[in-house]
């Protein structure tokens, strides 16, 4: 049995680290489901990109062509629509 250190540590044993693909460096998720602790390993970033890409090609293909539009459709969308260009020039200057 694993025990937990002063700092709130564990170690994983060897073959589960081996079963769930875990190595030096993983990246977990750790959250409390029914009472228990989960620790599960994030997914690749890679595996995620195209896994998205995936999504946009399925769902683009079952919509047909889409055309962007150039205006918001009223006000409020536009003032969001403003504020998020707005909040994004400001975070690329940073």
């Amino acid at each position: 049995m694993t025990k937990v250190d002063s700092k709130g540590r564990i170690v994983l044993p060897k073959e589960v680290r081996e079963r769930l693909g875990i190595t030096p460096g993983t990246e977990v998720d750790i959250r409390e489901e029914d009472g228990k602790a989960v620790v599960e390993p994030e997914d690749d970033p890679d595996e995620v990109l195209e896994r998205m890409e995936q999504l946009v090609a399925e769902t683009s293909s079952e919509r047909g062509e889409t055309t962007p539009l150039t205006e918001a459709p009223d006000p409020i969308a536009r003032k969001h629509r403003d504020a998020v260009r707005r909040g994004a020039e400001k975070n690329s200057d940073e």
